[in-house]
This record gives C-alpha cells, structure tokens and sequence, in this order.
C-alpha cells in the first residue's frame, strides 16, 4: 500500500515511461515518533502491576474497534484524586490546569467523546480537579463530562455527621447547582446524566426523596445488570469483573442480553485493558491478566458479537483513563508486547514482528537522510511486510529507514531499528554525443539603425547533454552587431533556447556587393583619346597596347569587384544581404547554422 501522493506520482510514472525524482522532506523526527506522546508523566515508569509507564501510544480512533457503522459514544472513566498523599505518586497533580489540558486533548486525540468523573462529593481536591475539568470541556465544542457519585463522597466528603441520605441530597443540590448548568455537561435526551458507584451497595437511600428536592430531573444511570430495573432507571452501565476466570466475558454476555430486552433504557458497555491492585493500599490481589493487549481487544470483540448498525450499542465507558493503583488506566498505553525489525534487500525495504500482529493498526516505513529526520515513505496493512523502494523513487544515494507499528487505539507504537542502505532505482541518463543547433526564423529583416530578433535552439541528438555550450556569430560586416541571451546553454535532456539580437548600424555606413560595370567604366575613363591614339599606330604594335590594356581592366577589376570590401555608398531604400553564421562551441564539439540578415 501507499500514500495517496505517492500512489498519483506513481500513475504518472507509469503513464510517461520515466521516473521522477522525489525529495526527502522531513515530515516528523525520530524523537516524536519513539517520545511519550500521552498525558501520563515524562517521569512515570513501568510498574509491576502491568502499567508500562509514559509511552508513545496510538493515536488511532478508538471508535474504530467497533463494529462499522457504530455511532456509540464512548467515554473514560477518569480519576482526580492524584497528587494527594492518600494515593501513589505518578508524577502530576490532578489540581494542575496544565495537567488537566492534557488530558482532555489527549482523549481528544485518541477519538474519546467525554469522560465521567469519579467524584467525592464539594469542597474538595477532587471537587477542584472537577471544575477545572469542566472549564476545560467548554473549550472543546462537543466533548462532555458527566459526575459519577462515588460511596466515598457519600461517607466521607459531604456533610459532618449527616445521615447517608442527607448526604445524597446535600451531593446532587451541590452538582445540579454548580455542573448542571455548564454547556458541556452530558446529557440524555436533553436531561443531566448522573450515575454512581456503590452507594446502594453501601448503604440505603431513597433516590426518590432526593430527587424531590432538586429542580431538575436527572438521568440516572445504575450499575451491572440490576441497575436497569432500578428505581428511576434510566439505563445502567457495566464494569471490569477482576474476580472472574473468563476476563469477564460472561458477564459483559450477560448485562449486554439484559440491556436488549429494555429498547428504552440506556445500555452502557465497558471495555478494559486488566486489572491488578497489588499496588494498591486497599488491593486484596485481584489481578485479570491483560495478555499483551488481547484483554483490550476482546472486550471490543464482545461489543461487536452482539451489535451493529442496525443494533447500536448506546454508550461505552473505558475502564479507566488513569486509575493506576488497581492498573486499568490506559492513559500511558496498553502494552502490545511487540517489536518490529527491518532489513533492505536490494532495492525492497522488507520488515518482520515479534509478537501477535493483530494488535497493531497498521505500519508506516520512513526515510531518512541523517537518521534523525523523517519522512513517511509509506503505509501498509498488517500483514504485508515490505515496500518496493524503487516505487518511490529518489536520487540514488544512501539512506537511512524505518518501520512503525502502530497499535491500535491506546496501545503502544514500537519502531523498528534505523537501516542504513544505498538504493539505486534511477537510471543514470544517457550521454548524448551530438547536438543540433537551429535559429526560428532562419532569416531576418532589419531596418539600418535598429535591430531584430530571433530564437537559438540547441538540444542533444539523444540522451542528456549536460555540458556548457557557448555560443557566437561569425561572417559578419562591420556594420552588423550580434549578442545572446544568455550566451551559454546547458540543454541536458531537453532543448535550450537564447535569444539572437541583431543590431543593424546607420543608413550612411553600407556599401553595395560588387560593381560589375567597372570594366566597361575603365574602358570609357580611357576615353576616346585612347582610340584616336590607336588608330594613329601600326597594327603589330596596336595589337600589344590592346593586350596591355586588357590585363591592366582584369586587374582593376579583380581589385573592384572583390566582396563587401571595397564599395561605394548605397542610395537609400536599397537593401543589402548578408550571411551571418551562428556558431555552438562545446570543447571539442562545435555545431552551427546560418542566418540571412537583410538591411534596407
């Protein structure tokens, strides 16, 4: 496969019979291509529980892991409790603007429509990170958050003392006042999307009275299968099942089947990388092994078992952005455990993976004249494992090459090793050992005192002829002025111009050809004294001043009648021809033509 503007040069390539040479212009960098490009910390690095630390990850579309035609929104599950001493140091503070910019332009770019916070409850550091979140959603036309009521802010963030159903009431006032209103925040059919973790499992509240005491009725979205026949429901979401033995297919299968059966309640999936708390101050050493990125690739599958366009999954919610400490967050990528080498034989750049193939999204092959600076060569499928070189051809030369392996959607990139290789795919042009040289017109008009012009051509009899041709008049009268421009060519594989000016001088100076008549003038400047002369003489004698005379005309006559050199004034209007030679000079090689000059 290639890149579209490769693919047209590549036509026309064809079309002609000739090969184009084509530039190496950088496009990205080495650095950009194997640097952390995510939100997670520069300084973050691999972790035992499976995180692989700030990476260089897909930025594929995720929606592209469903089915065609999906039009299912799909959101992050995002934590912002970092940066407190209660949680593990991952190099940046969920409080920092800067960090939450990232973030959401990161999800952004990976193809996420919105995210649902994990909140515990106002008036806090997570509450803040909240707000900073929904400032920075505002800015981006079309991405939307919604707040996920966490047991947490029930038992520990809301109110000193309160019951748990003061609690929920005291919560959903606080986020129908202060996130309720913002233009970003998620909504079903024109209602306020609220949903929570754990509280009923927790403790027990009536969602009912709550709601009564708010001004708005929000969308409540449950969990796991019950939550579609909950009260209020309208829809439930599902989750990453750690303690199952299957990666938690079976029970995605089951809430899916449940979610069918109500056409009008909200089905929200999950997808999810694994799960491992071991790191985790609260984990109990549940671990769902993540299997070189397969995990991630079958909860996706699942989705597209069940569903397509004609049966659209509603919502999917990514099990998580950043929760680090249970190691779901795919912030900083999903490790595909793959590497890709390359190798250049002849002219074909040929490379090859170790690891499962179907984690990767596609290749890209990059050329480099320095190593460091590159251009993208080509795309090609997996599946396939080499380019021609040749067609895209450039100088010959030496470069250097690389191959990418782009995960699919948040996993990780791995490029190959740089090549190094000389690549010959450009013919070297043919030497021509002729040239022509030809004038348009081949003959000229000038009137005395002006000047004409016309057009020089020089071109190889065949093949490429990349030497200087000089080129210069000769033949011409004293009276005539020639120059070019320019006055050397290189015509190479094509043809060459100049332009030829003629200058013609004044009327006074031109002279006629010849003088054919001046021996008869002579013979009359002789005058007829000579014949009185002659008839007074013998004949024998007479007959050696007659010879005498007749050698003596010849000779006046060689000496008048000789070329342009010697002539007398010519009569105005009178027009006088010249041939003027033009001449092509290439070191030993010299070519010219002739041009009719005419003053009048």
């Amino acid at each position: 496969m290639c890149l579209k503007n490769w693919c047209i040069a590549i036509l026309l390539l064809s079309a002609t019979g000739v090969l184009a040479q084509n530039t190496v212009i950088p496009t990205t960098t080495l650095a950009a291509q194997t640097a952390n490009n995510s939100s997670a910390a520069n300084s973050f690095t691999l972790q035992t529980n499976g995180n692989i630390g700030a990476n260089n990850v897909s930025k594929v579309d995720v929606h592209s892991l469903l089915y065609p035609g999906a039009t299912t929104k799909i959101y992050a599950h995002l934590l912002l409790w970092f940066g407190e001493s209660n949680h593990m140091s991952i190099g940046y503070s969920s409080t920092d603007p800067a960090q939450i910019h990232a973030q959401i332009t990161d999800m952004i770019s990976r193809g996420i429509d919105g995210v649902i916070i994990d909140w515990y409850g106002p008036n806090n550091n997570i509450d803040q990170a909240t707000k900073l979140v929904m400032a920075e959603a505002e800015t981006h036309p079309g991405f939307t958050f919604a707040i996920m009521i966490d047991q947490g802010a029930i038992e520990w963030y809301s109110c000193s003392g309160c019951s748990p159903q003061q609690a929920l009431v005291t919560d959903l006032q606080y986020i129908e006042q202060t996130y309720f209103p913002s233009p970003a925040y998620m909504t079903l059919e024109g209602r306020p999307v609220v949903t929570n973790f754990n509280v009923d499992l927790s403790f027990t509240v009536d969602w009912n009275q709550a709601t009564a005491q708010l001004s708005t009725q929000p969308a409540y979205l449950f969990q796991n299968n019950n939550g579609f026949s909950h009260v209020l429901s309208e829809g439930s979401y599902s989750w990453v099942m750690p303690t199952t033995t299957d990666y938690g297919i079976g029970y995605l299968t089951s809430f899916y089947d449940a979610g069918m059966l109500l056409q009008n309640e909200e089905t929200v999936g999950a997808t999810y990388k694994g799960f491992n708390d071991s790191l985790a101050s609260w984990g109990s050493n549940r671990i769902m092994g993540q299997q070189c990125g397969q995990t991630w690739l079958q909860t996706f599958s699942e989705v597209n078992n069940l569903y397509n366009s004609g049966k659209q999954l509603a919502a999917l919610q990514l099990v998580t952005w950043n929760d680090y400490e249970e190691a779901t967050e795919i912030e900083s990528g999903i490790d595909t455990c793959v590497s890709v080498s390359a190798a250049v034989s002849g002219n074909s750049l040929q490379w090859s993976v170790n690891g499962d193939e179907n984690t990767i999204d596609h290749f890209v092959a990059y050329i480099s004249t320095d190593g460091q600076n590159l251009m993208a060569l080509a795309n090609a499928a997996p599946g396939i494992g080499s380019i021609n070189l040749c067609s895209n051809p450039f100088a010959n030369g030496t470069y250097t090459f690389f191959v990418q392996a782009v995960g699919k959607p948040s996993m990780t990139n791995r490029i190959s090793a740089p090549v190094t290789a000389t690549v010959s795919c450009l013919a070297a042009p043919a030497v021509a050992t002729g040239l022509t040289l030809a004038t348009n017109p081949s003959a000229m008009t000038i009137t005395a005192g002006a000047s004409a012009d016309l057009t020089v051509s020089v071109a190889p009899q065949s093949g490429s002829f990349n030497s200087a041709v000089t080129l210069s008049c000769s033949g011409l009268p004293s009276n005539l002025k020639c120059s070019f421009s320019p006055a050397i060519l290189t015509p190479g594989a094509s043809t060459a111009n100049s332009i030829l000016t003629v200058a013609a001088g004044s009327a006074g100076t031109y002279h006629r050809q010849g003088q054919p008549l001046l021996f008869a003038n002579w013979l009359v400047g002789f005058g007829m004294l000579g014949f009185v002369a002659i008839g007074k003489m013998q004949r024998g004698r007479l007959t050696r001043i007659l010879g005498a005379c007749a050698l003596a005309a010849l000779i006046t006559g060689a000496f008048s009648c000789g070329g342009n050199s010697v002539s007398s004034p010519s009569s105005a209007g009178s027009p006088n021809s010249y041939l003027v030679t033009v001449n092509g000079n290439a070191g030993t090689l010299r070519v010219s033509t002739t041009v009719t000059v005419t003053v009048k």
